[in-house]
């Protein structure tokens, strides 16, 4: 990870080809400011592109490469994955096109961990026709996880807002049966890290939700926030980490609270995002912290509503790319640092 900033290399993702995802790309390089800052891959085949591009009013040029040493600088490239044709009709569900959905995402992982792209930027997918027998995981983030080093954790980002999750894709029921000292420490710990190496924030406060409602109220509506998160995160604040909480969600964000921490954690799924887009405005980015490579994607779905009617707001993926070039400069900066810390020299007396 040692590139010059303009050398930078963003792998695509294309997501359901039957979604936005491939509108909200190629409006996203429509600027052509973006390849100023980085040079765009997009892993799927330029010919269903320029079919996607017809539906709506687009200038954009893309360049089609058959391997990825072709990759042209300064310019929006699409690495050819497949030559075949493939059946696009916008705004419909179809388990093929979850099979090139799959088929683009494990390829741009791949280039990730063998350093052919620099970050990954994942279009939108639909999680339940991607399922087959050998694509089994709920989402990107679950087989990112399993591809490369480090332990992933959702974060939602929209500038100086940044959203953790102690759990992500579990059902309410058993949420806090999940909840235990070492997951609580393990997530707390990675976020931690990644606002220090990702985020360039020296000494981060981070604030966490409690799982019931007013924090349990003294055991009255639930014991989990006395008997799991107090005692776990009592131990890891007397570890030296700037973590508080547990705090009643209900009015953590309304009351601007939330402000003075450079993280929220939040205990289960909907506590954390549905705040998070409320205020993020359709600019939010889903961040896979605790990896050893960089993705980020844009916190909406396939959204088949409106596919093909040109009606897609691609600011949330615009804003995925910005974070993953961000991110990998932070990296970039923070590895430097920690190669050669500032000596101090004793003061002689």
């Amino acid at each position: 990870m040692n590139k010059k900033a303009e050398n930078i290399i963003v792998g695509i993702s294309i997501g359901d080809l039957n979604g936005i995802g491939s509108e909200v790309i190629l409006k996203t390089f429509e600027d052509s400011r973006m390849l100023e800052l980085c040079t765009p891959v997009i892993f799927a085949n330029a010919k269903i592109l320029s079919f996607v591009k017809k539906s709506f009013t687009s200038t954009v040029q893309f360049h089609g490469v058959d391997k990825l040493d072709q990759v042209v600088p300064g310019k929006l490239n699409v690495l050819n994955l497949w030559r075949e044709s493939v059946d696009v009709n916008l705004g419909t569900n179809n388990e093929k096109i979850g099979e090139y959905a799959i088929k683009s995402f494990v390829a741009a992982t791949k280039a990730l961990k063998d350093g052919e792209i620099d970050v990954l930027v994942t279009a939108p997918i639909n999680k339940y026709n991607i399922q087959s027998e050998d694509f089994k995981f709920p989402g990107h983030t679950d087989y990112l996880d399993q591809e490369l080093e480090g332990n992933a954790l959702m974060m939602m980002v929209h500038d100086d807002l940044r959203v953790g999750l102690l759990t992500d894709h579990v059902p309410l029921n058993e949420v806090s049966s999940h909840l235990t000292e070492e997951l609580i420490t393990r997530k707390i710990e990675t976020i931690k890290k990644s606002l220090i190496q990702d985020f360039s924030i020296v000494k981060p406060k981070i604030a966490v939700l409690s799982l019931n409602p007013h924090a349990g109220d003294g055991g009255v509506i639930g014991k989990e926030d006395d008997l799991v998160l107090k005692p776990a995160l009592k131990k890891i604040f007397d570890a030296g980490t700037m973590v508080f909480g547990p705090f009643p969600a209900d009015g953590f964000f309304g009351s601007g609270q939330y402000e003075k921490y450079d993280a929220v954690v939040a205990t289960y799924h909907d506590q954390g995002l549905i705040p998070f887009k409320t205020l993020s405005f359709g600019k939010g980015v889903n961040y896979s912290a605790g990896l050893n490579r960089v993705r980020t994607s844009p916190d909406h779905g396939t959204a088949y509503d409106i596919a093909g009617k040109d009606m897609a707001d691609y600011n949330s993926f615009k804003e995925a790319v910005y974070l993953a070039i961000d991110i990998f400069r932070s990296r970039n900066l923070y590895e430097e640092i920690s190669a050669k810390p500032l000596k101090i020299k004793e003061k002689q007396l």
